[in-house]
């Protein structure tokens, strides 16, 4: 797909969907930033991907600006450029509190990495991105377009994506394509660092929730992130593609 020796930034690329496309970016020959916080991951999956091609792991915080802009740097430094920006960092509450019991705190956290970062990686990128036409691909959720119970910071987050996608599609113009991809479930238990890798538990009513048969798994966002980033992809921007095995759109009665 024409994407040799282009050079792309991960962010949270050191587990999960973030580590499946970095995967896939090194196999199609791009040059690969793993912005990661996490840094037993990001040291784990720059020594595991070094065979198959250049890797740098960048440690990163995405709500901090001062770290945002070291990324940039660094990355432009190591590989000298920016083609693709893949805005994936994300956290969840694990607690999952009700409205009433979800503190400021809480709640300004989940906003800052989850949406604010995009914003900061975008907009810091954008000097680069623009010398080279390159790409820049949000990765929110079907938490944008449905809800579970208790969900408010990290469902109002995700769906800020959606329109900071369309948004930025339309200030960026030719100079820059923008899309996003919305996951629905995706079990991440195999690329996860080492310390949390389990076997996946999932049922046979789990997989049949979905019309398409199974749970999803990172390499089926990764794919498309694949093509989002190369020139096959030049006349699609401020799109949002929903990766969920058709989830969505299935009604479920319990």
């Amino acid at each position: 797909m024409s994407l040799q020796r282009k050079v792309a930034i991960v962010t949270g690329g050191g587990q999960g969907i973030g580590k499946a496309i970095a995967s896939s970016f090194l196999k199609e020959g791009l040059n690969v930033a793993i912005a990661e916080i996490d840094e037993d991951a990001g040291k784990e999956t720059e020594a595991e991907f070094q065979h198959l091609g250049s890797i740098q792991f960048i440690h990163t915080d995405v709500s901090n600006e001062d770290s945002i802009k070291n990324l940039i740097g660094e990355t432009v430094k190591k590989f000298g450029g920016i083609d693709v920006l893949v805005n994936n960092a994300a956290i969840a509450n694990p607690k999952n509190p009700p409205i009433t019991e979800l503190s400021l705190e809480d709640w300004n956290k989940t906003i800052s990495v989850n949406l604010t970062g995009v914003f900061l990686c975008t907009k810091h990128s954008v000097p680069y991105l623009r010398k080279n036409k390159g790409t820049v691909i949000n990765i929110a959720s079907t938490r944008a377009l449905m809800s579970e119970d208790n969900t408010e910071a990290y469902s109002a987050a995700k769906g800020g994506i959606l329109s900071l996608t369309h948004a930025l599609a339309i200030s960026l113009d030719s100079d820059i394509r923008v899309n996003c991809i919305s996951p629905g479930w995706i079990e991440v238990s195999d690329w996860q660092k080492q310390a949390k890798r389990l076997q996946p538990e999932l049922t046979e009513q789990d997989h049949q929730q979905h019309p398409a048969g199974r749970v999803g798994k990172p390499e089926d966002v990764a794919s498309l992130a694949v093509y989002l980033a190369s020139p096959e992809a030049d006349f699609i921007t401020g799109a949002n593609f929903v990766v969920d095995g058709g989830m969505t759109r299935k009604m479920i009665y319990l």
